[in-house]
């Protein structure tokens, strides 16, 4: 089981409430869920990165040849 860390914030009710009614979790799934997306918004900023700088084997023709 992973450590947890109980911490206070101080957050504005309309930014909660906000964020409750698009997660429609409680208080604390909402903001574990929003520190997720922050945590994973680097590794997707790393991935936008290596935007074509990445070569691949396959081509899209080959790939596409696969589906039918």
């Amino acid at each position: 089981m992973q450590t947890a860390k109980k911490i206070t914030i101080q957050i504005s009710e309309d930014l909660l409430s906000r964020a409750q009614e698009a997660s429609g979790l409680g208080i604390t799934p909402t903001i574990r869920r929003g520190l997720e997306l922050v945590a994973a918004g680097g590794a997707y900023a790393a991935l936008r990165s290596l935007r074509g700088k990445v070569k691949f084997s396959v081509s899209l023709k080959k790939l596409r040849e696969d589906r039918e």
